[in-house]
C-alpha cells in the first residue's frame, strides 16, 4: 500500500538518499557556478547537501536546491563563517 501511495502522489519524500560522489557533487557545484569543495554530502545525515559558500547568490543557491530536490535531499546553506580567534 504504501508503495502504490509513493508511486500515486510522486513524493519525493519516498526517494532513499544515497551518498554522492564528491566528483559527482563537484559537477553539480560548478554546473551552478560553484567552486570545486563548497557542496558536499556528510555520511551521517544523507538526506542533507550542505553548501559551503559564503555569500552565494540566489541563483546558485537555487540551483542546488533543485538539484537537491530532485535527487530527494534536503539543502543546508551555510551563509557566514566565524574562525576562533588565535
Amino acid at each position: 500500500m504504501a508503495a502504490l501511495v509513493c508511486t500515486a502522489l510522486a513524493l519525493p519524500a519516498c526517494v532513499t538518499a544515497r551518498m554522492h560522489t564528491q566528483a559527482e557533487l563537484n559537477d553539480v557545484g560548478q554546473n551552478c557556478g560553484l567552486a570545486v569543495g563548497e557542496l558536499f554530502q556528510d555520511e551521517s545525515e544523507k538526506r542533507l547537501i550542505f553548501l559551503f559558500r559564503p555569500d552565494s547568490s540566489p541563483e546558485e543557491r537555487a540551483c542546488v536546491a533543485k538539484w537537491a530536490r530532485k535527487n530527494g535531499l534536503k539543502t543546508v546553506f551555510v551563509n557566514a563563517i566565524n574562525y576562533p580567534a588565535s
